[in-house]
């Protein structure tokens, strides 16, 4: 029936004789629109957080962890030489991983050491990170290392120091001798080359040296912690992460005693926070514009006091109470409807002057310079259909008051 939506129109836009409601309509409406535009606009820029974490994050994981099932290393033997002939497979870097003593002149510090070899120096995006030096763990016979920013900050290095960096690590076959303890940690001297920086964890966490290096240290053969797969396109789903059926096929030729797992199980808490976090940023907005939305409410009933005269003249001329209270649903919602809009338009105008032309910086020293914005549709039509469905809801509730006019 078009006839609550008409009257609800004509309602919506004509002047009242109580000023009063018109105010609070406005009130309501703009409600609606600052608090829907607040929703776009906070969501956008958590989503621009969003991705430079997974962007950093992506920046030293791999497309394709292979562990072992139990225990820390295995052989990096021709158990995989399969991968060098899979078309889908870019490269595949034997990783060495340990927690070491570093020491640098008077400093030290307890690091986790990553042993790579010399394709995974050619791979590595992390060189897009470094503040200082190139990502080059070998100069000739000599062997260097790349730190995190923090690490090379509470020992005091820099790359343009000759002095080496000495890393120790106990024997595993010999004895601890009491009267010399020293005798029994095994150590390599290494150059700095480069210092990268990422993010905090990672930045006083990791120290990068060659492959070999680490494994004399630690005195293995051709073991490794973990084999890193960097896919190429064909090896990749639509976002950008590794295939089923490629997971599936390594697992099946691996056996059970290794594990496969792609990008987001390497991490499965960061990537099931950043998702946890942004619903309850939603609802709490949500929660927000449903406390907003009872402007709409308040106009309503002012309204349906006000026109307590037409809803007796639409009776006398055979409208039910069904009618009427369609009318007033609908006033309530064209309310919220007009809000939504002017809200979406709104917020998406800030979003794109932010993202064109960057005007709220970011404080301090940070990756970007000003706030990040990403727009995502899927979050539009989700803000869309909750602000909608509480506006419906509140309109809903003003069925009672027109009842109670419809019987006075």
């Amino acid at each position: 029936m078009q006839l609550p939506g008409f009257i609800a129109r004509r309602y919506l836009f004509a002047k009242k004789s109580h000023n009063v409601i018109n105010i609070i309509s406005i009130i309501a409406a703009a409600g609606i629109a600052i608090g829907t535009a607040a929703l776009v606009i906070i969501l956008s820029i958590y989503n621009g957080f969003d991705r430079i974490v997974r962007d950093l994050n992506d920046s030293y994981t791999a497309d394709v962890l292979i562990s072992p099932a139990t225990g820390k290393v295995f052989s990096f033997d021709q158990r995989f030489d399969f991968l060098s002939d899979d078309p889908r497979v870019k490269a595949a870097c034997g990783v060495l991983e340990e927690n070491v003593f570093v020491q640098y002149s008077d400093r030290n510090k307890v690091v986790t050491a990553r042993g790579v070899d010399s394709l995974y120096e050619q791979i590595t995006s992390l060189r897009d990170h470094l503040t200082e030096g190139d990502f080059d763990l070998s100069f000739g016979d000599l062997g260097q290392v790349v730190l995190g920013r923090t690490v090379a900050l509470e020992l005091g290095v820099r790359t343009a120091f000759l002095q080496p960096l000495t890393v120790w690590f106990p024997s595993r076959t010999q004895k601890v001798d009491l009267l010399n303890p020293l005798a029994s940690l095994r150590q390599e001297k290494l150059h700095p080359a480069g210092i990268v920086a990422l993010e905090q964890n990672f930045d006083q966490k990791y120290l990068f040296m060659p492959l070999p290096a680490l494994r004399n240290l630690l005195e293995y053969d051709d073991e490794v912690s973990g084999v890193e797969l960097y896919l190429a396109p064909s090896g990749l789903n639509r976002k950008g992460m590794a295939s089923r059926a490629l997971l599936s096929e390594l697992q099946a030729k691996l056996g059970d005693g290794f594990v496969v797992r792609d990008r987001q199980q390497q991490n499965t808490m960061l990537y099931k926070l950043l998702k946890y976090e942004k619903i309850a940023i939603y609802l709490i907005l949500l929660f927000v514009m449903l406390i907003i939305s009872f402007n709409i409410y308040g106009s309503l009933s002012m309204l349906i006091i006000e026109k307590r005269d037409d809803i007796a003249t639409l009776r006398a001329i055979g409208a039910d109470d069904q009618l009427v209270e369609q009318i007033f649903v609908r006033e309530g919602w064209l309310i919220s409807l007009l809000g939504i809009g002017i809200g979406v338009v709104a917020g998406l105008a800030v979003c794109w002057a932010q993202l064109r032309f960057g005007l709220v910086k970011m404080p301090g020293n940070f990756v970007v310079d000003a706030y990040p914005v990403v727009v995502q549709w899927s979050d539009v039509l989700i803000i869309v259909a909750g602000v909608a469905l509480i506006g419906w809801i509140i309109s809903f509730l003003t069925r009672r008051l027109t009842a109670s006019s419809c019987r006075a």
